[in-house]
């Protein structure tokens, strides 16, 4: 969209001034019928060299925009992961990891507490799906993404002191690691207040992964905005309604 001037002379030509909305008008609705792509191959198609240019470039950004859109796929599949994981933390009744079993010491004496081992392995998987997300988006060009994931990470580095009581600590990449034998060994009440709860920890991830999901959806839908027919693409509709 950088070779159309929006607000001011079109496609065509044009003056600026209160005749730019009709001017943009203009151009929108030639692209939108083929115009304006019947007119550039009219304009390129006598001249070998020239459409062949304007073929590999073309080609070119419509690699570039697929790798982009498997990019935006896989950062929507791991906020969602990381999400699902946040979520299984929080839910609470029969199927919460925080429900008390019922165990037996060794004097055959039985009592109720928390199964460690799969709070640990729910946890764990959290810890992974975290991790996973802020790999896959550690190179977005997208500052809309960018900031949602540096909000999760806001939230995590404002529970690192928690965190770290549970063997939860966050490295230099801004990245978790958990150690088995400091979470088992830790108050397993004080890890369910941190990961259960509408206020919890867990639940603003969960918040904060959503975000990174509809960041990256956004993104996607502004990808292949023009076509070769001369219109524009159902995704590149959506963004542009968008502005009025």
């Amino acid at each position: 969209m950088s070779s159309l001037n929006l607000w001011g002379g079109g496609i065509f030509g044009g003056t600026s001034g209160n005749n730019s909305m009709s001017n943009f008008l203009t151009d929108y609705a030639a692209i939108k019928n083929g115009s304006y792509y019947k007119l550039m191959k009219a304009y390129y198609g006598g001249n070998d060299k020239i459409s062949s240019l304007v073929d590999k470039d073309s080609k070119s950004q419509k690699a570039t925009e697929k790798e982009e859109s498997k990019k935006l796929t896989r950062i929507q599949s791991n906020a969602d992961a990381l999400k699902e994981a946040a979520d299984a933390l929080t839910t609470t009744g029969s199927k919460s990891v925080f429900k008390l079993v019922e165990k037996t010491d060794e004097e055959g004496n039985k009592y109720q507490d928390y199964d460690t081992d799969a709070i640990y392995k729910a946890v764990n998987k959290f810890v992974e799906s975290y991790n996973s997300l802020i790999d896959e988006a550690d190179d977005t060009t997208s500052d809309t993404i960018e900031k949602a994931v540096k909000n999760l990470m806001t939230t995590t580095m404002s529970n690192s002191k928690l965190l770290s009581k549970m063997g939860i600590t966050i490295n230099k990449d801004s990245r978790l690691s958990i150690s088995e034998e400091a979470f088992k060994k830790a108050d397993m009440n004080q890890v369910k207040s941190l990961f259960q709860g509408t206020n919890s920890y867990a639940y603003q991830v969960s918040a904060r992964a959503s975000m990174v999901d509809y960041a990256a959806s956004r993104e996607a839908s502004k990808a292949n905005t023009y076509n070769k027919n001369g219109g524009y693409s159902a995704n590149y509709n959506y963004s542009f309604n968008d502005y009025f």
